[in-house]
């Protein structure tokens, strides 16, 4: 590539989407500073106290802001690489970021390797931080699913394409769920779907896998959590059946027999796992149409939203109560030039892989974005799912910072043959 005026790589980027992204950034900035410099939670960064570290990771551990910036950083740069080299050459390594990512998700599984936090091995602790393999996994089965779909057209309509497509999708969304991490398995299933969608396989076969795993979960859904115990009944970790009830809004059923403390007890735990989620909807309702201001939010301040999660899971309620309706509306507006600058990519790639490429990251992307403000304001049930570049963590960031390399980099090499 040369470096003049006409070809020069800054020129050469898609700039709607770049501006869409450092809006995210600044507001990821503002609002993991505005929820995380209130009065310290007790216990919430403990596993560093008893680390043989120096100070400085101690230090490091608490300044979420300052990390968050690191992780922006890290992740741009990232990006900025894949931009540099053509997405076709990238391609050709796929197999091996894909097996790659599965070594990874079964290395978390194993204990004195993975990481326990909340109930859940999704983490292989490098120290200084955190890494968590599910979210580089999806990265790496966009890649191995996009250079498996990019062959003839004729090709892909053949039975056999599509239960290999499948069969790419399927492996990491069976290990994740072992962790488990629900929400990030059940992002894996859109984007495969998208994918092969969008690629042209046989559609009504597609259809048909569809319909029925989705009738299979439902009725699979329905007997864990309404059925009496049965030998072949699929067991859910009890957080996550617990979430599911109150979702649905259903009441765990005392045993029979139950006393009246036993069923008092059950009544203050139902009420336990679903505080996080009334909280966050008070937050986002009593934001109003401009907010309460900047580091002014209550529900934060306050802790009836839980520190441990404001500044992850529930960013979006801290930043609909900060800055009210417009505020979350702005945010919604960023995504929405950064997704449909994606689909305009899709529409001008050079090949089917960059489509496939394309599709993928904006299936992610959108799939996050929908079931994180989705569990924020209860259309959907809480699963843990990050909301890109907003929420606070370094291997969601770095992953979603180099899904908006990868588009870059379709984008760039567009015109180019």
């Amino acid at each position: 590539m040369r470096w003049n005026k006409e070809s020069g790589f800054w020129l050469r980027l898609d700039h709607l989407q770049v501006a869409g992204l450092a809006g995210l950034m600044l507001a990821g900035l503002a609002f993991v500073y505005s929820a995380t410099t209130v009065a310290s939670a007790p216990g919430l960064w403990t596993q560093y106290q008893e680390s043989a570290w120096s100070e400085f990771v101690s230090w490091f551990g608490r300044q979420f802001f300052f990390r968050q910036a690191v992780w922006y950083g890290i992740g741009l740069a990232l990006a900025t690489a894949v931009c540099l080299v053509d997405y076709r050459i990238l391609a050709r390594w796929a197999p091996i970021f894909y097996w790659g990512a599965i070594v990874t998700l079964l290395l978390v599984l194993l204990p004195g390797i993975g990481s326990v936090r909340f109930g859940a091995r999704r983490w292989i602790d490098l120290g200084l931080f955190q890494f968590q393999p599910s979210e580089f996994a999806k990265l790496a089965l966009i890649l191995a699913l996009a250079q498996f779909l990019s062959r003839p057209e004729e090709e892909l309509r053949r039975p056999w394409v599509l239960s290999q497509a499948l069969g790419w999708v399927l492996l990491p969304f069976v290990l994740i769920m072992k962790e488990p991490d629900l929400g990030s398995a059940l992002v894996v299933l859109p984007v495969g779907l998208a994918m092969m969608y969008a690629a042209g396989v046989n559609r009504r076969k597609l259809a048909g896998w569809v319909l029925g795993v989705a009738l299979a979960g439902t009725l699979l859904l329905a007997d864990m959590l309404l059925a009496p115990p049965h030998p072949f009944q699929l067991q859910l970790h009890d957080y996550q059946r617990q979430r599911l009830l109150v979702y649905f809004g259903i009441n765990d059923p005392p045993p029979p027999g139950a006393s009246a403390a036993e069923v008092a007890r059950l009544r203050q735990r139902q009420l336990d796992v679903s505080h996080n989620v009334r909280q966050a909807l008070i937050s986002v309702g009593s934001g109003g149409l401009t907010g309460k201001g900047w580091r002014q939010g209550t529900q934060n301040n306050l802790g009836y939203l839980p520190r441990a999660v404001a500044h992850n899971d529930f960013i979006f309620s801290v930043i609909a109560e900060e800055s009210g309706f417009v505020g979350g509306v702005m945010i919604i507006t960023l995504y929405a030039v950064v997704l449909f600058t994606g689909i305009r990519t899709a529409g001008e790639a050079r090949d089917r892989l960059g489509q496939s490429l394309a599709v993928g990251v904006v299936a992610l992307l959108f799939s996050q974005v929908f079931i994180n403000i989705g569990m924020n304001i209860r259309i959907l049930p809480v699963t843990g799912v990050p909301l890109p570049l907003l929420s606070y963590g370094g291997s969601s960031v770095i992953s979603s910072l180099v899904a908006m390399g990868l588009l870059q980099n379709i984008h760039i090499h567009r015109k180019t043959y």
